[in-house]
């Protein structure tokens, strides 16, 4: 059984996949606490609902399999603290592929068929998650972000998409950082978007948590 924030199905919003109907399903705590976090429910204190669901792996995949999802996401707060491989051999029991979503500091289990690495300062990625991973997302959440990140990763032939932190998405520097880095380096450096935000995709279906994003306060975060 695992502990499950919320599930719905959406389309993916960001990396290789943006635009493609997907299925989400976010499992609840995050040992990283990154002060800006977009989904705080899933272990700020502030946020956390008054229950948490369970679920076996074959009622979630059971959800899954009501839906025209072309893949499943499975996200968090950091998934990979839970045992995920039972839930990725029940969805691909189902026929559908899956992909993770994952700071990459926590051991990985299960045969996924994605895996996107966002790594995080407050607790890097380990290396052999590094070299699984398909492609990468860097949180441009200050200065000198992409390259501090960038170092960690290491050269890489693989996409490395630079997000703004989503309360710095209209920032002229944060964009202009992302800009430049872009058309100095080239690939395999990408500039990312998180088009799902736009769209309120997410919360189109009635079973999305409610948005609960630090915003990069200091007060708020830990």
């Amino acid at each position: 059984m695992l502990p499950i924030h919320e599930q719905f199905y959406t389309f993916q919003g960001e990396g290789i996949h943006a635009g493609r109907a997907a299925y989400f399903i976010r499992t609840f705590g995050c040992p990283v606490h990154c002060p800006w976090c977009d989904s705080a429910g899933t272990w700020h204190p502030d946020y956390i609902p008054e229950k948490i669901e369970r679920w076996s792996s074959q009622d979630l995949a059971a959800e899954v399999a009501k839906t025209k999802a072309e893949f499943v996401v499975v996200t968090g707060g950091e998934p990979a603290i839970h045992d995920l491989a039972p839930l990725v051999d029940a969805l691909h029991a189902h026929g559908q592929k899956v992909h993770l979503e994952t700071s990459g500091a926590f051991p990985i289990r299960g045969d996924f068929d994605w895996i996107t690495l966002s790594p995080k300062r407050w607790k890097l990625p380990l290396l052999d998650n590094i070299n699984r991973a398909d492609e990468f997302k860097i949180i441009v959440d200050q200065v000198g972000a992409i390259g501090e990140y960038a170092a960690v990763l290491g050269a890489q032939d693989k996409p490395v998409w630079l997000h703004p932190e989503w309360s710095k998405h209209s920032d002229a520097a944060t964009l202009n950082s992302i800009t430049n880095w872009v058309k100095t380096h080239g690939a395999p450096y990408r500039a990312g978007w998180q088009m799902h935000k736009h769209y309120a995709a997410d919360q189109i279906d009635p079973r999305s948590a409610q948005p609960a994003p630090l915003g990069g306060d200091p007060a708020k975060g830990f």
